[in-house]
């Protein structure tokens, strides 16, 4: 998802990476003290072309606002006022309206605003104004564990400081979080649930507590917390209309505990299956009725985040529970942590999995899973799923058969003429070519056997001001891990469908023309008036 945003680099460039864990439980002999049990991998391998990044969340922040303030916007968050009211006139262009409370450093000034808008988006926190103004609940209990959290600098004789490290002893729970930097580290503190009165120096006496034999002195405490689990869900994150208007998100809807890092982490997911949406329909390239898939995809990923967190919470604090069990669940639940096992059910953006044997390793519903390609025109090694942008186009990846390119009525000419005439189904007056529909290619030849003069048309579309060919459309199998075998693909061919969210919608034979139409029909608008194939590419005209 960084990737898409163009946040990837920096963020790997500056976090911490994860790449062992080790696991410590109270020595047999002295039950007193604690010895390591286990010592591995982070993540399967496989599982991602990307790192397992830990990163401030403030610094995450700091990523979001430049992002937002280099994009075409050139937006700024306010924080001057705060919502209390939202209501819903169903018989109006504009049906929401915001009633909005001005605050001066977080002080109420007396004074309020109302804001007329098509949609409303509730990202305040699990005490959400916007959640209880659409009658909605958290429901849930809270779990009768306390922790202390803080981002410390330490002078510590435990050897794993500098690795991620879950800890069980006698005196009770410990999970090491190195953060950036080199030094900084993050500790979770499992504490009595009376307890009371908690300070860093009563956090730091806990942690050599549970650390013995070994010693930790905090020489400076950059920010510390306490906090309850609370594992609670809201029954939907939309209002209950056919046509949703209002929606939450993150915190507003779904509430766990923060040791497996997955508050931001969702809640950013949550945003981004619900931006993309929202875009596209204010864009008007999709229908609004897409808009209720929003609710349904994600209340179910947030359901089983609570079941998960649960379950790790519980394990984490157990003292029962036996070294391979709890390294074991660790390793077998990396996949939800690394948030590739979230599956969206068939809808209007997702195709049942009727063709799914096609592609093996592009399941319907789940993240499309990037692999090594080699782009044509320059000959580049680089990840398939790279080029990919979060900007709310629909990509088409057509695996294409051992057909040369180069051969008239070959299956990549003909699927691509097909194609083309899609592209210019959906696509604006005006647009660019790819704005809606991205077609990219996958062929079974080396970049030395195909010329890039020999493509169809639409693999080679004229775009901007001055109708330049975008070269970057079409890849070659890797030959030293080719996609076609790492991702199980058939050698016949098949088109794979992936939304603006990265997630793949849907798997189909080169030749169902039909059924891609029908499909993409139900998630994308259809022009009145759809240009012929060949004005999709040379409609636009140069600046004089």
């Amino acid at each position: 998802m960084f990737q898409a945003f163009g946040l990837a680099d920096p963020l790997i460039a500056e976090g911490y990476q994860v790449n062992e864990v080790t696991f410590w439980r109270p020595d047999q002999a002295d039950p007193s003290a604690i010895v390591r049990t286990g010592r591995v991998e982070d993540v399967e391998e496989g599982i991602s072309e990307m790192p397992h990044m830990i990163v401030n969340q403030a610094r995450m922040m700091d990523y979001l606002r430049e992002h937002v303030r280099r994009s075409p916007s050139r937006a700024e968050p306010f924080h001057g006022l705060s919502a209390v009211d939202v209501r819903v006139d169903g018989g109006r262009e504009h049906p929401v309206t915001v009633t909005l409370q001005h605050v001066v450093e977080g002080e109420p000034t007396g004074e309020t605003s109302a804001i007329r808008a098509r949609y409303a988006v509730g990202c305040d926190g699990a005490r959400s104004a916007v959640r209880r103004a659409l009658g909605l609940r958290l429901h849930g209990d809270l779990a009768h564990q306390r922790w202390g959290v803080m981002d410390v600098l330490v002078d510590t004789t435990f050897p794993d400081i500098r690795l991620k490290s879950a800890i069980t002893s006698s005196h009770g729970s410990l999970l090491v979080i190195p953060r950036e930097g080199g030094h900084l580290v993050r500790l979770y503190v499992e504490l009595e649930s009376d307890s009371a009165d908690v300070t860093p120096d009563r956090l730091e006496a806990a942690v050599n507590d549970i650390l013995h034999p070994y010693t930790l002195e905090v020489r400076h405490v950059g920010w510390w917390s306490v906090y309850q689990v609370a594992q609670r869900l809201c029954d939907r994150f939309a209002d209950s209309t056919d046509e949703p208007r209002v929606f939450i998100a993150g915190d507003a809807c779904h509430t766990h505990s923060a040791k497996a890092g997955q508050g931001m982490n969702v809640s950013m997911a949550d945003a981004f299956n619900l931006g993309w949406k929202l875009g596209t329909v204010l864009r008007g390239s999709a229908p609004s009725a897409i808009l209720r898939t929003y609710s349904s995809e994600r209340q179910e990923v947030a359901r089983q985040l609570i079941e998960f967190d649960r379950e790790f919470a519980a394990l984490f604090a157990s003292r029962d529970a036996e070294p391979e069990t709890f390294q074991r669940y660790f390793r077998e639940q990396g996949r939800f942590t690394a948030g590739v096992a979230v599956r969206y059910p068939p809808s209007a953006l997702t195709a049942g999995a009727g063709h799914q044997h096609l592609a093996e390793g592009f399941p319907q519903g789940r993240r499309f899973h990037s692999a090594p390609v080699v782009r044509l025109a320059d000959a580049k090694p680089m990840q398939l799923g790279h080029a990919a942008q979060a900007d709310g186009a629909w990509r088409l990846y057509v695996f294409a058969d051992r057909t040369h390119p180069a051969e008239p009525h070959g299956s990549l000419a003909v699927v691509s003429e097909r194609i083309e005439l899609l592209v210019a189904r959906y696509t604006p007056p005006g647009a660019e070519p790819d704005s809606v529909l991205d077609v990219r290619a996958v062929l079974q030849q080396s970049c030395r056997e195909v010329s890039p003069p020999e493509l169809p048309p639409v693999l080679r579309p004229r775009k901007g001001p001055f109708l330049l060919v975008d070269h970057e459309k079409v890849f070659c199998a890797d030959p030293l891990d080719d996609v076609f075998d790492t991702r199980v693909i058939d050698r016949d061919g098949c088109v794979v469908v992936v939304r603006p969210d990265q997630y793949v919608a849907a798997v189909l034979p080169l030749d169902a023309h039909e059924s891609l139409r029908g499909f993409l029909d139900g998630a994308l608008v259809v022009r009145e008036e759809p240009l012929g194939g060949s004005e999709i590419i040379t409609r636009a005209r140069p600046h004089t």
